[in-house]
């Protein structure tokens, strides 16, 4: 951790909102980016992070040390999967269905800069597809493979954030990838290594 980090996070468990806002300021983007790819709706994931960033303010007192980033991230995908439960209990039907628009890349950014619009829209419909197939994964499976292959985090800072023992995150990721491939497979979004011979 930075000591400019560092200095905010003593500051902020000392009670200085201002620090917390700071802290906030810096990770806001990494947090809905792991809400986004979890809950799959930007509007549900500004919601989700929201409530992150609360449930962080009002247990400041509980960090430890360490990474803070981690200890954020934790409370953020406790938070993802406290929805998904949530909204498993009184499910929805979405009434309006936008799927045209460009810049709704659901969760996943495209390389900059811009490919040609050929490629561009293979990339959106790939990013969308990885999305769906994402939200089909069990919660528990899904939450282990953003973090490790979206957000980069190693299986030691997975176990940490989720509380999962080391075994079961690389059991859950390998898991998650072997069935992220099959659905990937059966949508035609991708071939499988027999097919292209």
């Amino acid at each position: 951790m930075a000591d400019e980090e560092r200095r905010h996070v003593e500051a902020a468990v000392g009670g200085d909102v201002e620090s917390f806002n700071r802290l906030v300021q810096t990770h806001e983007s990494r947090v809905y980016g792991v809400c986004m790819r979890l809950v799959g709706d930007h509007d549900d994931a500004e919601d989700v992070a929201q409530e992150a960033f609360i449930s962080a303010f009002t247990r400041l007192s509980t960090y430890r040390g360490g990474s803070f980033r981690a200890w954020l991230l934790r409370i953020a995908t406790n938070a993802a999967l406290d929805f998904l439960r949530a909204r498993r209990r009184r499910p929805t039907i979405a009434i309006d269905v936008r799927d045209d628009d460009p810049d709704d890349h659901q969760g996943f950014d495209l390389p900059d800069p811009a490919p040609p619009p050929d490629e561009a829209l293979e990339q959106r419909e790939l990013a969308r597809a990885l999305q769906a197939a994402l939200m089909e994964l069990p919660d528990d499976q899904r939450v282990a493979i953003v973090l490790r292959d979206v957000e980069g985090y190693d299986y030691a800072e997975i176990a940490a954030m989720t509380g999962m023992p080391l075994g079961t995150v690389k059991s859950r990721i390998s898991r998650g990838r072997g069935r992220l491939r099959e659905i990937l497979i059966a949508r035609g979004t991708v071939r499988s290594a027999s097919s292209s011979e």
